[in-house]
């Protein structure tokens, strides 16, 4: 028995777009190089545009879910746990707020009326945000995801969101990640449990466009 085919009312769906900083997305980011591989094999960040133009067209609502940016006043050396991933960007000063690297690829800078949620302080865009609240107060039951990195960020906030009991679409070639093996286990074991499609831009561009 097929599933059936998902629509994407614009009263209903929201895009969600994960940590789009010029760090992850563009030459000279700090996480550039980890991510080259897969960003321009396919050409995720154009893919990114593509989505996001579709979606703005449609009248979608627009939502950014943006990873913390590092800063002095941060207190992680007084917290008495950190997993190795928090360690990581705390110690790189990934994101850091009031740099280059810290602001948001020019192409993803919302515009008036989209949403920034909070600041995720690890990977999912709902753990201790407002990120729920803003989506229910939109109406939206659907979210179509694009962003990075694929297994943590977008991998933590697709499955918050299908708890929270959000219908999910992942466009698999405009998420980047830090090599084909983080990307091939989030798309190929993963996304499929938690996501309700997982889709190229041309497709999800032609049903926001139909």
């Amino acid at each position: 028995m097929s599933k059936p085919e998902l629509t994407y009312e614009p009263e209903l769906t929201g895009l969600l777009v994960v940590d789009p900083y010029n760090d992850f997305l563009s030459e000279g980011g700090k996480l550039y190089e980890h991510g080259r591989s897969t960003l321009e094999t396919h050409h995720v960040v154009e893919h990114m545009r593509q989505v996001l133009a579709a979606a703005r067209a449609a009248d979608v609502q627009v939502f950014i879910a943006p990873h913390h940016r590092w800063r002095e006043s941060d207190p992680y050396s007084h917290w008495k746990t950190m997993p190795p991933v928090q360690a990581a960007a705390a110690k790189g000063q990934t994101f850091a707020d009031g740099t280059w690297g810290g602001s948001f690829h020019p192409d993803f800078e919302p515009r008036p009326g989209e949403v920034v949620a909070q600041e995720h302080w690890l990977s999912s865009g709902f753990a201790n945000t407002d990120l729920d609240l803003q989506l229910k107060k939109h109406g939206v039951r659907k979210l179509i995801v694009i962003g990075m990195r694929a297994n943590t960020c977008i991998e933590s906030t697709v499955r918050f969101a299908a708890e929270l009991g959000y219908e999910v679409t992942v466009v698999k070639d405009a998420i980047g990640s830090f090599g084909f093996p983080e990307m091939d286990a989030s798309l190929q074991f993963n996304f499929p449990a938690y996501a309700n499609a997982i889709i190229p831009t041309a497709e999800i561009v032609a049903k926001l466009s139909a």
